[in-house]
């Protein structure tokens, strides 16, 4: 199909959808934080929520601790790792396959039960082994392709973990921040299903659950006695509400229904502003792209042809529409990140060149070639997705190239994106258009682009393949040293700019809208971020 959607879309105002019946029963203001989200439903509340990153941020890391985490409190430099449950993590010496971890004492679990290597044993046991009595079907879906390297795992002590890896694999810790911890005791405790858990999820998190209603929100309650002092949240209650259209987001912060939104919509922020809203925006590792298929019969496996799509966008005129809040595709990364490496070629904005590559591959705006890109109305940092989506669709078919859309809520392509290009949820698609975190190796290149990594492995949905590529991987998963691993990412990436691996179109600066009495928040140069130190008042 083709969107029809105007740029009529990007205005906020009291005229959008009407609210949604709850937001009428939102709690007022003073000690609680009411944020609209963008996704269609609540993220689970399993401890390896859905909705993709968006359902870690508010999900994940609210109820939940990790045994690695984000350090989020700065908004001037990338976020990096620090410790969570684990205290430090390191090889073994004497076996580089083998990791272990000191766990963190003194923790309790929001029960009350002591935290200890059993329950991180359990919570990996219930998403990896399909005849446990815990077994999480929905989790493991989700979760089950951060362990691909993991052969075993045991406890070793109360407070010492052993993690053993079928390869070398110096990038685990990166992988370990997506998977919340919880114990058996819980699950026993809800009946024994996951379903119920989710009603009065047990973590070790800064937030405890009041309650949860998937389709309607959240409510969480500070936790006063989280072990880390300086993240017990400042709020007394934080209040989640999916609002996926970003019109009502905008009319519910206006009405004083939240205090807090995502993504508004460009061309309301400068009322927002003038109406004493603050607005915050931030750059971060994030990339707003075409995934690309390179099984047999995907147009997309001609190199003039990817080269041609990526000269085919006008990205400044893009950036316009959403009133500056993007900067210009220019890789998985943005110029300047520290990452970014020197590509012979990068992203640019050339018609002419780009007819001329597509008519060396037999292709004219007479005569186009057409194919098909799943796409999202909202979700995850997926910025304005439909009318970003047709201004691309604009801008290719002058080149010669028509392109129709498979839309899709945002949970469904995620699905799709785990099965991969070949199979019949592709639904004819030879791209697909995905938010992306490049905010790790891990994440941003190795799962989605590793030749290895194809479904049901992890994120290749394309089946791209570049043995270069593979190679610099390969050799980061060896490499312990920083520096080296820092060296080897510039040089991956360059590769995959020179290769055209995607299509890049934009790199978020993931704005908000909050009401002026949302005091403390810091945005930090991530996907996630901390909620902890907000307060209204």
């Amino acid at each position: 199909m083709s969107l029809s959607f105007s740029r009529r879309a990007l205005l906020g105002g009291l005229g959008a959808a009407a609210l949604p019946w709850d937001l009428a029963r939102a709690e007022a203001a003073g000690g609680t934080l009411r944020v609209g989200m963008t996704a269609s439903a609540i993220p689970l509340a399993n401890g390896v929520p859905d909705q993709g990153a968006e359902g870690h941020r508010f999900m994940g890391i609210t109820l939940f601790d990790q045994l690695v985490h984000w350090d989020l409190s700065s908004a001037e430099k990338p976020a990096v790792l620090k410790p969570g449950l684990a205290t430090d993590w390191k090889p073994d010496p004497a076996e580089p396959k083998r990791w272990i971890f000191t766990l963190r004492e003194g923790v309790r679990f929001h029960d009350g039960k002591p935290f200890t290597a059993e329950d991180v044993v359990f919570s990996f046991d219930r998403l990896l082994k399909n005849d446990h009595p815990a077994f999480d079907a929905r989790g493991s879906a989700i979760s089950r392709s951060r362990f691909v390297t993991v052969a075993s795992y045991r406890a070793a002590g109360p407070h010492t973990l052993v993690i053993d890896c079928n390869r070398v694999d110096s990038m685990l810790p990166y992988l370990l921040v997506w998977v919340g911890i919880t114990h058996q005791g819980a699950w026993e405790a809800a009946g024994r299903n996951w379903d119920t858990f989710m009603t009065r999820a047990v973590g070790s998190g800064p937030w405890k659950m009041e309650s949860f209603s998937i389709r309607e929100r959240c409510v969480m309650l500070r936790n006063p006695d989280y072990w880390d002092a300086d993240r017990i949240p400042r709020a007394e209650r934080l209040v989640l509400l999916p609002l996926a259209e970003p019109n009502t987001r905008v009319a519910a912060l206006r009405a004083g229904q939240v205090d807090f939104i995502e993504a508004p919509p460009p061309d309301a922020i400068p009322t927002l502003q003038q109406a004493g809203y603050r607005i915050t925006s931030n750059v971060y590792p994030h990339n707003w792209m075409y995934f690309l298929s390179y099984v047999e019969g995907s147009p997309w496996r001609d190199p003039r042809i990817r080269r041609a799509a990526n000269l085919g966008i006008d990205r400044t005129g893009m950036k316009a529409m959403l009133g500056g809040m993007m900067s210009e595709g220019a890789g998985l990364l943005y110029e300047g990140h520290p990452w970014y490496g020197e590509p012979k070629h990068r992203p640019r904005f050339d018609p002419d060149a780009a007819r001329k590559l597509l008519a060396e591959a037999g292709f004219t705006p007479r005569s186009p070639l057409r194919t098909k890109v799943a796409i999202s109305p909202s979700g995850s940092g997926q910025m304005q997705p439909l009318p970003m989506n047709e201004y691309v669709q604009q801008n290719l078919k002058e080149v010669g190239i028509d392109i129709a859309f498979e839309v899709m809520d945002w949970n469904t392509l995620l699905t799709q994106l785990r099965e991969g290009a070949w199979m019949p949820g592709a639904r004819g698609c030879h791209a697909i258009n995905a938010s992306w975190n490049a905010q790790d190796p891990y994440v941003g290149f190795i799962r989605p682009l590793h030749s290895a990594f194809a479904p049901p492995v992890a994120f290749n949905w394309g089946k791209h393949s570049d043995p270069q590529a593979d190679a610099l991987m390969d050799a980061m998963l060896l490499e312990f040293d920083t520096d080296k691993q820092d060296a080897l990412m510039r040089r991956l990436h360059a590769r995959l700019v020179e290769q055209d691996a995607c299509i890049f179109i934009a790199h978020d600066l993931n704005p908000r809208a909050m009401g002026p009495k949302v005091k403390g928040f810091v945005q930090a140069q991530s996907w996630l971020q901390d909620l902890t130190p907000v307060r209204i008042g």
